[in-house]
């Protein structure tokens, strides 16, 4: 009678984790709405000695030369930065032959505002650009120094930003990520799964938990140390998305906003 009972209770909890994942609200398509988020990204370029420069895009620094060649970056990838003239510099990453992104970055005349004009490159599709603006917040001159995209504001200019998240294993999701190239497979259980998709950083992962039925906090990592942060809250009228992200040493967050489609 006891073992009969146990196996109708794991019944019941597998039945109701199948149901919980078939009428998941989190389940659907989503467009990114740009008016209605808030991006405040943060960079740092330091000069370690000559023309190389260390440089932070949030996932520790990367040390090479700005001569134009590629160079060992991060995450398995190759960085190189050109130096057009003093106050114009032009980024590329890539990763196995394949750009995925590049970035003309342009200094105002008093050297307070780098203007950077980035577009990425997904695995499948056409790249999207989007016109990004940073004050300097440390550093004197040139792009040596810390920028701060403190306008808060995203300009996607034509490009469609869509997330697609489906049910997987049980009462897990998954989260595709049209223009990252990156797909996340999350169980809800606190645990580390690692991302997958062309664009996936090495080393990196996600963990997940249900604060509630309309609530989630996903956790990304790199090789183990926290990368971000991010609290995922359905609305009432399950119509919108907000994905809030807290970035450690980044004093604001950034605020997504998603439309279902």
């Amino acid at each position: 009678m006891f073992r009969r009972g146990i196996q109708l209770l794991l019944v019941a909890i597998l039945a109701a984790g199948t149901l919980w994942a078939a009428d998941n609200p989190f389940v659907g398509e989503w467009k990114l709405n740009a008016s209605k988020s808030k991006y405040f990204d943060q960079m740092k370029v330091e000069s370690v000695a000559g023309n190389k420069y260390a440089f932070d895009f949030g996932g520790g620094a990367e040390t090479i030369a700005v001569d134009g060649t590629d160079q060992p970056g991060g995450g398995g990838t190759v960085l190189s930065v050109t130096a057009n003239g003093p106050d114009s510099w032009k980024v590329v990453r890539k990763k196995d032959g394949r750009m995925l992104l590049s970035a003309a970055w342009k200094l105002s005349k008093d050297g307070t505002t780098l203007t950077d004009d980035f577009t990425s490159f997904p695995a499948s599709g056409s790249g999207s650009t989007v016109n990004l603006v940073y004050k300097r917040t440390a550093g004197t001159s040139g792009f040596t120094g810390t920028w701060e995209n403190t306008t808060g504001t995203v300009d996607m200019g034509d490009s469609d930003y869509l997330l697609k998240v489906q049910p997987y294993e049980g009462d897990g999701l998954t989260f595709l990520y049209s223009s990252a190239g990156v797909t996340k497979n999350v169980k809800l259980d606190g645990k580390d799964y690692p991302n997958a998709g062309a664009d996936a950083r090495p080393g990196s992962s996600s963990s997940g938990r249900r604060v509630n039925e309309r609530t989630l906090e996903l956790t990304d990592k790199t090789n183990g140390k926290v990368a971000r942060t991010r609290e995922v809250t359905l609305s009432s009228d399950g119509k919108t998305l907000t994905m809030t992200d807290h970035m450690p040493g980044h004093s604001q967050p950034n605020v997504l906003v998603f439309e279902r489609q």
